[in-house]
């Protein structure tokens, strides 16, 4: 290996210990970063970095164009390079290159949501009679559209994060859960979502939990007793699917986006539902204003006569 890449190796993991330690990002992000900088590390090749100048960047971007990237993936990687540079300019020395770089425009995507009626054929296909596993993974669908979770979120979750309050007109269930950054925020349970918890907790989870020695904190817990990792909570959604023939790209965190637009739709404040999102700008959750506005102009377009 040349030098230059031994020293571009370092500098990334430099980076990339600091964005998972200092800066307390998720795997998943810092897993992302890598991926990024690895294309950009393939196409330098022999060069130094301190080589690198905006021309380097912008012939890279030329190449990502060139091999039929989406502006948005793009725009993403160029991000990684901006965060990437400055910290090595800061740390080391090492001129910024990216300062000059103007990211492709990218025309926003809007979040794909699911009607209610294929949220609720979707809980109903995840439970099978006489399969007491399956109780869990109706369970995990109906937090995940009664919390509006991401799945890393979601398998994250202990038993001790969701809390029962009685008040003198109701009882609130509410879940802890801990977002990007080691942010957390509660977010409240829906009855259904609650009921469904209650099942799984009291029918199908000792029973697992039993299977390995020692308490195993876990929310939602494998059929080895073992915490629940991300790619079995999607199959339990793809597999939910399937069985209610929702043909349509469906993924856990479909559900986020069906949560946000559900509430906007049937009148919640954007400020609360930026909450509940643990969204750190409202901007982010502006994109699903979108997406009923877009129901609106639809409704009015094949509605009014004179439309």
């Amino acid at each position: 290996m040349s030098d230059a890449l031994v020293e571009f190796d370092y500098l990334a993991e430099s980076f990339l210990n600091y964005c998972a330690i200092e800066r307390g990002l998720s795997l998943n992000t810092v897993a992302a970063y890598r991926r990024d900088l690895h294309k950009f590390e393939e196409f330098i090749q022999d060069l130094p970095v301190r080589n690198i100048d905006s021309s380097t960047v912008m012939n890279f971007e030329s190449s990502l164009r060139l091999a039929g990237l989406a502006p948005v993936s793009i725009n993403r990687i160029d991000s990684t390079l901006r965060m990437f540079f400055k910290y090595i300019h800061l740390e080391n020395g090492v001129a910024n290159p990216t300062l000059e770089i103007v990211g492709a425009r990218a025309r926003p995507r809007l979040p794909k949501a699911l009607r209610i009626d294929q949220v609720l054929a979707l809980i109903e296909a995840a439970y099978h009679e006489g399969e007491p596993i399956t109780l869990r993974d109706r369970a995990i669908i109906e937090l995940l559209y009664s919390s509006g979770a991401r799945v890393s979120e979601l398998i994250a979750l202990n038993t001790t994060d969701i809390t029962t309050r009685a008040s003198d007109e109701e009882v609130i269930t509410a879940l802890k859960l801990r977002g990007k950054g080691g942010k957390e925020r509660i977010v409240p349970v829906g009855s259904f979502a609650k009921a469904a918890i209650d099942d799984y907790l009291v029918r199908v989870r000792p029973g697992l939990a039993a299977k390995i020695s020692g308490n195993n904190p876990a929310l939602f817990l494998n059929t080895r007793g073992g915490r629940l990792t991300r790619q079995s909570a999607w199959s339990i959604v793809l597999k939910a699917a399937k069985s209610a023939g929702i043909g349509e790209k469906v993924s856990p965190h479909i559900f986020r986006h069906s949560y946000a637009t559900h509430l906007l739709d049937g009148g919640a404040d954007i400020r609360v539902v930026q909450e509940l999102l643990g969204h750190a700008s409202v901007t982010t959750t502006q994109i699903y204003t979108l997406v009923t506005i877009d129901k609106i102009r639809e409704s009015y377009a094949t509605a009014h006569p004179r439309a």
